[in-house]
């Protein structure tokens, strides 16, 4: 697949360019009962994130593509099948490859309705 499936893709859970920490990257999200959200996003271009922290824990895979994340002064290269923890509180920056598609999840609410 090169693409996530279009029930996915619902333009009611698209993530607004101003909640976005990497510049023209698309995205969609779910939310669960208790706030947590998935997210699914997929980057057309190069494109790099800019650094940012969150007050909850966030777990990525890589499923398409390369993204590598910059945290704690280390750089993990992510390939399709890696996995990421990325505990609470830690400054995270990144960067992806064109064709990227990478899934989060967040331990509390990213994305504001």
């Amino acid at each position: 697949m090169n693409d996530f499936p279009a029930f996915m893709k619902n333009i009611q859970n698209h993530i607004g360019t101003s909640q976005q920490n990497t510049k023209d990257i698309d995205g969609y999200y779910f939310t669960g009962n208790n706030g947590s959200q998935m997210a699914f996003w997929t980057c057309a271009a190069d494109r790099v994130s800019q650094k940012h922290k969150h007050e909850f824990d966030e777990y990525m895979v890589c499923v398409q593509g390369e993204y590598t994340v910059y945290m704690n002064d280390k750089e993990y290269v992510l390939h399709p099948g890696d996995e990421l923890f990325i505990p609470a509180g830690t400054e995270q920056g990144g960067k992806c490859i064109a064709g990227t598609r990478t899934i989060h999840a967040f331990g509390g609410t990213r994305i504001k309705q």
